[in-house]
């Protein structure tokens, strides 16, 4: 479609996969600017997560079967994933109709490029944490930004809201984790690009350091991580480039030397700014390094879009956090604690498990992959973090992929993993089911323990760990 943005927002829409976490935060954000927003998901029809989609027709959102009933004229646009298959009923109804069709990339995309200050986020990992930091920060110092998030923010979360991973603001500035997995990074045109770092996920590292090194190159100011080798190579790609690191005394915006940090619980640091050698008392929420570093980005990030680093340093003290990144569920009157999070890849399990080995305590970690052709593309990489970050008294435990339907190949899925966890030198086991996992954990977990259930695309995970931890009680 060739539509401006206010053109754009005078058409119904009609979202395939209403629910998703990429299309449900683009679908408040359209309903928000006064668009007519309608859609269908397997989710709702399979009465999964009720409780999102509940909350979505109170809002106004029309929700329909994924039969194609909800598409009824050619003046809807219809949002679908560019994976989508052309035997949805949606894209067959659509198709029929001639309806315009756009990926909730190019749809984003075109709202972000509209915006008067574009602030992507980009990386393998962390994007939500620093979208969601970022957006708070900008929000707190009054500028009213738009906020396009991948998870719910705890801040912005309310009885009428309560799936707040999107903010309609009134002011110039679009905040907005952005995707390489699909390539649609490409389509964005930042004004503040924000590298986190790269490392394997779903393309190859080669294609990433293009695809990352052209999104810095199109923005007037680039903030990238000097802590991660592969994001600080591109750093020459930058213009008016704003480093930040824990580690790398080069960047501008690090941790004095001597700083406390803890990992396991609240932590505090002092931020320095190289560039005139002021210090900041920092305190976060949130534990774990990784997120040290986060707030490093989301900080340099709003400095680049003209925000004092005293001001940032500030807001985030009362940043919550985001939903299922290391959500503490709660601990169990025997003394084992439930963890929610969304670690998938490598990078972002490590940054988990590093954080709960912090503290005392067996981990026991249940992943669930969000899907075969993920597993096939990064498994050896995945049971290398496993069996590297979990010690010898430590269990891993894999259930079947993440599967709604469709073609992909199901011939290798978690025995797989297990068996390299295993030759690997760590602990694993394979359960097929989530609920014969419940049974192991129930009978396995004792106090002291700290259960994590990790993985992305399907949101009853979090329904699961509430769950267990009920019957841990």
């Amino acid at each position: 479609m060739t539509d401006t943005p206010s053109h754009l927002l005078k058409r119904p829409f009609f979202f395939c996969g209403i629910g998703g976490s990429g299309m449900l935060p683009l679908a408040q954000i359209l309903k928000g600017r006064g668009a007519e927003v309608a859609g269908s998901d397997r989710s709702f029809d399979q009465g999964r997560t009720p409780e999102k989609f509940a909350a979505l027709e109170a809002q106004g959102f029309a929700l329909f079967p994924q039969d194609g009933s909800g598409v009824t004229s050619e003046e809807q646009v219809l949002v679908a994933s560019a994976a989508v298959e052309v035997t949805v009923p949606e894209v067959v109804r659509a198709k029929e109709l001639g309806c315009p069709r756009m990926t909730r990339a190019q749809l984003n995309a075109a709202l972000f490029n509209d915006a008067g200050t574009g602030i992507g986020i980009a990386g393998t990992s962390g994007k939500s944490t620093v979208t969601g930091m970022l957006g708070w920060i900008m929000h707190h110092a009054g500028r009213e930004p738009t906020i396009m998030n991948g998870a719910v923010m705890k801040n912005f979360r309310s009885d009428d809201r309560p799936f707040a991973s999107a903010v309609v603001g009134s002011g110039d500035a679009y905040v907005s984790e952005v995707d390489e997995s699909d390539g649609s990074i490409a389509l964005y045109r930042p004004d503040v690009a924000v590298l986190l770092n790269v490392s394997l996920d779903h393309k190859s590292m080669e294609e990433l350091r293009d695809l990352f090194g052209d999104f810095l190159a199109k923005a007037p100011r680039g903030v990238v991580n000097a802590d991660d080798e592969e994001a600080f190579r591109l750093v020459a790609r930058a213009n008016a480039p704003l480093t930040f690191g824990i580690d790398n005394s080069c960047a501008a915006l690090g941790i004095a030397e001597g700083s406390h940090s803890m990992e396991a619980t609240a932590q505090g640091a002092t931020v320095v700014d190289r560039r005139d050698g002021s210090e900041h008392a920092l305190r976060l929420a949130m534990p774990g390094r990784h997120n040290l570093s986060n707030a490093l980005a989301a900080i340099a990030a709003a400095n680049a879009a003209d925000i004092p680093v005293a001001d940032a340093v500030a807001a985030l003290a009362e940043f919550q956090g985001l939903a299922r990144r290391f959500d503490i569920v709660g601990t169990s009157p025997s003394g084992i604690t439930v963890i929610d999070d969304f670690g998938h890849n490598p990078e972002k399990c490590a940054a988990t498990l590093r954080t709960l080995k912090a503290s005392e305590g067996r981990v026991i970690a249940f992943f669930q992959p969000h899907g075969y052709g993920p597993l096939r593309q990064m498994g050896h990489e995945l049971a290398e973090t496993f069996a590297r970050e979990l010690g010898p008294e430590d269990i891993a435990i894999l259930c079947d992929p993440v599967y709604y339907g469709g073609t992909v190949d199901r011939s290798e899925g978690s025995e797989r993993i297990v068996n390299l966890i295993e030759q690997a030198g760590g602990h694993a086991k394979y359960i097929s089911t989530r609920k014969e996992v419940a049974d192991f954990i129930a009978g396995e977990a004792h106090a002291g323990d700290h259960v994590v259930v990790m993985g992305a695309r399907d949101d009853t995970l979090s329904t699961f760990a509430v769950e267990l931890l009920a019957r841990l009680a």
